[in-house]
C-alpha cells in the first residue's frame, strides 16, 4: 500500500487510501481494473465495480465502510492527528523558526486587562498580528500606547493553543520617528503638568542665609567638588549634608527619591540641591523618572534641581523650586558671598547714621525758626532745654545706632564660630582623624567587621593616608 506524507490530506481521513491501492476482501483484479486513477483521485462512480462486475463495490475503499479490527483494512488506514497534537507541531515549528523578531505596524484593539497584561494588534495594509505584552514588560514602557500608533515591537513567536492562533510575546515596543526615550519624556511631562506638578504656583522661596544645605548627589564626579567648592568660597560657615545616591542606571530614581524623601523626614537641611554632571538623555534619564519628580515636587524643604549643563532640561528642573543651569550655577544660587553681605550691612549702617544725622539738623532749623518767632526773654530758657533735649536724643540714636550695628556684627560672628566648631575639618586640625574603608563613604566606628589584608583610607587635616589591616582588637587598649 502506498502511504501519503506528515501533511498528506488524506490522512485523517477513514477509509479513503491513495490511488493503487488493494480494496478489502478484493483481488488483484479488483485493485487494476476498480483502483484509483493515476494522481491519487478515485475513478469515475461507473467505474468502481468489484472484479466480478457488482456495482457499488468501490475498488479504492468507501469513505463509509467500517472494517473489523482485525482486518487488513484496519490495519491499512493512516494515523489521524488530533487538533492538540497538530497545534503543538505548528507551534514548535513557529516558535524555533521565529524566536527573535522585529515587527513594524499600526496599534489597534489596544486593551490593559484587569491583571496588567496588555493585548493589542499590530496591522498594515495586507495582514494583522495579535501582540501580547505580559505585565512585567507593560510596567516597563516608558510610553502610552493608543491605537493608531505606529510602533516597532520585538519578540518571539508563539502559539496560543485554546485559540489555534499564533502571536507576537512583546519584550520591547518603541514608537516610530520620536526616540523611544523622548516619546516617553513627552508623555509624563503631559500628564505631570495635567496634574499641577510643575505650576508656579506650588513653588516655595529660598530661604536667604540657609545654615545646612543637603547635596542629592553622587558622591564621586566633578558636580559635587564644584558644588562644594562654589558653596564654600562664598559662605564659608555653612554645614553641608552630602546624601550620596547613584546618578544613572538601575535603581538610581529610586535612590535619589529615597535621599530627598529622608530629609524631608529628619528635617535636617533648609534647602536642597538634586543634580549631577552632564551626559546624554540616557545618562540623565534618572531625573526623569515618574518616581523621582513626584519626590522632588512633593518635598516640603525648598528645591534647587541642577542636572547636566544648561541645554539639559530634565523633568526634575520643571519640578523643582529652582532649577540651576549647572551644579555651579546652583552653589551661586543657594547661597550670597559673606564679604558683600557685610559690605551691604556696613552700607546700611552708615546710611541709617546719616539718615539720622538729617533728622537731628532738620529738628534743629525748626527750632530755631521758632525760637526767632517768640520773645527772646522766655524763649531763650526754652530754646536751651530743648537743645539739651535733641542733643541728648541725638546721642542716644547714636549710640542705639551703633550698638545695633554692633550686635548685628556680633550674632554673625558667634554664628559663624558655632558652625566652625561643628566643621568636620576643624575636628581634623585638632589632631583627629576619620578611617573609612577604601573607596566607601561611610567613616569606621568599631574595628569589628575587619578582617586582616583590609585597605583603610585614613583623613587627616592635610591630605590622607592608605594602609591595610595588620590585625584587630576589638577592644581599644591601654594609652
Amino acid at each position: 500500500m502506498a502511504r501519503g506524507g506528515l501533511f498528506d490530506p488524506a490522512r485523517g481521513r477513514p477509509g479513503h487510501q491513495r490511488g493503487g491501492g488493494a480494496p478489502a476482501g478484493g483481488g488483484a483484479s479488483g485493485g487494476a481494473s476498480g483502483g484509483a486513477a493515476a494522481g491519487g483521485r478515485s475513478a469515475p462512480r461507473g467505474a468502481r465495480q468489484n472484479a466480478g462486475g457488482t456495482p457499488g463495490a468501490d475498488a479504492g475503499g468507501n469513505l463509509f465502510d467500517v472494517a473489523g479490527p482485525g482486518s487488513d483494512r484496519a490495519r491499512s488506514l493512516p494515523r489521524a492527528l488530533t487538533v492538540s497534537q497538530l497545534t503543538a507541531m505548528i507551534s514548535e515549528t513557529l516558535e524555533g523558526t521565529f524566536p527573535a523578531v522585529w515587527v513594524e505596524g499600526e496599534v489597534s484593539n489596544f486593551h490593559r486587562h484587569s491583571s496588567g497584561h496588555v493585548y493589542l494588534t499590530l496591522k498594515d495594509e495586507d495582514a494583522q498580528l495579535a501582540v501580547v505584552i505580559w505585565r512585567s514588560v507593560a510596567a516597563r514602557l516608558r510610553f502610552q500606547i493608543r491605537d493608531g500608533d505606529k510602533v516597532l515591537a520585538s519578540g518571539r513567536i508563539s502559539v496560543y493553543r485554546p485559540r489555534g492562533q499564533y502571536q507576537l510575546i512583546a519584550e520591547k515596543i518603541e514608537p516610530v520617528g520620536l526616540g523611544a526615550l523622548q516619546a516617553a519624556f513627552e508623555e509624563l511631562k503631559r500628564r505631570l503638568a495635567a496634574e499641577g506638578l510643575f505650576d508656579q504656583r506650588r513653588k516655595k522661596p529660598l530661604p536667604a542665609f540657609p545654615r545646612r544645605i543637603g547635596l542629592v548627589t553622587s558622591p564621586e564626579g566633578a558636580a559635587v567638588r564644584d558644588m562644594i567648592k562654589v558653596i564654600r568660597s562664598r559662605w564659608p560657615k555653612v554645614e553641608l549634608i552630602l546624601a550620596p545616591v547613584r546618578v544613572q542606571g538601575e535603581g538610581a530614581a529610586e535612590q535619589i527619591a529615597r535621599a530627598v524623601e529622608n530629609f524631608n523626614r529628619l528635617a535636617c537641611a533648609d534647602v536642597l540641591i538634586i543634580g549631577r554632571g552632564g551626559g546624554s538623555i540616557e545618562d540623565l534619564w534618572a531625573f526623569n523618572e515618574e518616581r523621582t519628580v513626584r519626590a522632588v515636587a512633593a518635598s516640603r524643604i525648598p528645591t534647587i534641581s541642577a542636572v547636566g549643563h544648561e541645554v539639559d532640561v530634565t523633568l526634575c528642573d520643571l519640578a523643582a523650586d529652582v532649577r540651576a543651569a549647572t551644579p555651579s550655577n546652583a552653589g551661586e544660587i543657594v547661597v550670597p558671598v559673606m564679604a558683600e553681605v557685610e559690605a551691604r550691612l556696613d552700607e546700611l549702617g552708615s546710611r541709617l547714621t546719616a539718615a539720622a544725622g538729617r533728622t537731628m539738623e532738620t529738628r534743629r532749623e525748626r527750632l530755631r525758626m521758632l525760637a526767632s518767632l517768640i520773645s527772646p526773654a522766655r524763649a531763650l530758657d526754652r530754646v536751651s532745654m530743648l537743645g539739651q533735649r535733641l542733643d541728648d536724643l541725638s546721642s542716644r540714636i547714636s549710640a542705639a545706632a551703633a550698638s545695633r550695628l554692633r550686635e548685628r556684627k556680633d550674632a554673625i560672628l558667634r554664628m559663624a564660630g558655632r558652625l566652625d566648631a561643628l566643621s568636620p575639618l576643624r575636628v581634623l586640625s585638632r589632631g583627629y582623624s576619620i578611617t573609612r574603608r577604601a573607596g566607601q563613604p561611610a567613616p569606621l566606628l568599631s574595628a569589628e567587621g575587619l578582617a586582616v589584608g583590609d585597605r583603610l583610607e585614613t583623613l587627616l587635616a592635610k591630605g590622607k593616608v592608605i594602609s591595610r589591616v595588620e590585625g584587630r582588637a576589638d577592644r581599644p587598649g591601654p594609652a
